[in-house]
């Protein structure tokens, strides 16, 4: 009468579940979607969403992530986007490159990777100087 298994699960902010690629699947593609993504699985390819990537202790992402917030447990390589908040789990290992407003890391977390951090870092016209080459041993100058 009073079983925990009647609770409703938790809902993303599209009023559905988030979508899942769970545990012992392997993905080669990618992903765009405006609601929230779970991985426990393998995922070879890019996620562009407008809501929360979770990278689940098991799972694994080679490749391209654009999101709002994202939670890692897991694994991941390559170019990771995040427009508000970035929250490395103890168990994280990250690779590559990272653009994020706001970054949170537990102790433990592997964070091997080339980081911009602040307001606007995620978008992709960012504020930094361009370099521009020079054919002579001068060095390269900001404009």
């Amino acid at each position: 009468m009073f079983s925990d298994n009647k609770k409703p699960r938790p809902m993303n902010e599209f009023g559905g579940q988030p979508n899942r690629i769970e545990k012992n699947t392997k993905i080669k593609g990618d992903i765009t979607s405006e609601a929230d993504f779970r991985i426990d699985g393998k995922l070879e390819g890019n996620v562009k969403t407008s809501g929360k990537v979770v990278i689940g202790k098991d799972g694994y992402i080679n490749g391209k992530v654009e999101c709002v917030n994202a939670d890692i447990e897991g694994k991941f390589n390559g170019e990771l986007s995040v427009a508000e908040l970035l929250s490395l789990k103890a168990s994280a290992i990250i690779e590559g490159t990272v653009s994020v407003a706001k970054l949170a890391v537990e102790p433990g977390a592997t964070f091997n990777a080339a980081c911009t951090m602040g307001k606007g870092a995620a978008s992709t016209s960012g504020s930094a100087p361009k370099l521009q080459s020079t054919k002579s041993n001068e060095p390269a100058k900001a404009s």
